[in-house]
């Protein structure tokens, strides 16, 4: 069993919004870009997706710094089986917005935590269903004018007025729409040696 404490905790990740998150913790932590190209592999579903980019944030960080517990975290918006993930801009933010209004979208949000020098690797999913009202165009346009959230998967800020357009959230783990699954981030790094409390 690992001594908490022991090891350096590092977030394998760019996302100002997981940041945040585990800010919540608080724990010290570093951050540290992944290199690993978010490409989807051909007829990879948005949880096989999520799940193995998740790990494979994971693994690059932990590669370059085998001594600490990385995690790495990866969200993917599920529509029909078709992964949506971040617009990038205003015409597909729009675009992914007007195809789940009135649908429910099931965030696939994995979490994986890597000890490369303990041989620590741990993976795990939460699923969030998100029912979307049936939303006019003028109320997705304003939302956009106001939010501009071309930076998140499937083009809604919950924690902020994007949870406007939503009519209900379904979940085990609340922080998992916002982009970390922090009840299952705490089990993982308790697990591989991090004390949490």
């Amino acid at each position: 069993m690992f001594q908490p404490h022991n090891r350096k905790l590092i977030l394998g990740s760019t996302s100002p919004y997981r940041r945040q998150l585990l800010e919540r913790l608080r724990l010290p932590f570093d951050v540290v870009a992944p290199a690993v190209d978010e490409t989807p592999l051909p007829h990879e579903t948005p949880q096989q997706l999520a799940s193995r980019l998740a790990m494979s944030k994971a693994r690059a960080v932990a590669a370059e710094f085998p001594a600490c517990v990385v995690i790495g975290s990866d969200q993917v918006a599920d529509l029909d089986g078709q992964p949506l993930g971040k617009p990038g801009n205003h015409a597909r933010a729009t675009a992914q917005l007007q195809s789940m209004r009135g649908r429910t979208v099931i965030f696939q949000t994995a979490v994986a935590v890597v000890c490369q020098d303990s041989h620590f690797a741990q993976l795990d999913l939460a699923q969030v269903k998100v029912k979307f009202r049936d939303l006019t165009d003028l109320e997705i346009e304003a939302y956009l004018q106001a939010e501009t959230p071309y930076d998140c998967t499937g083009s809604a800020k919950s924690e902020g007025l994007g949870i406007a357009l939503l009519e209900s959230i379904d979940n085990d783990d609340p922080s998992a729409l916002v982009g970390l699954p922090l009840i299952r981030t705490c089990r993982m790094i308790r697990a591989a040696g991090v004390k949490v409390l």
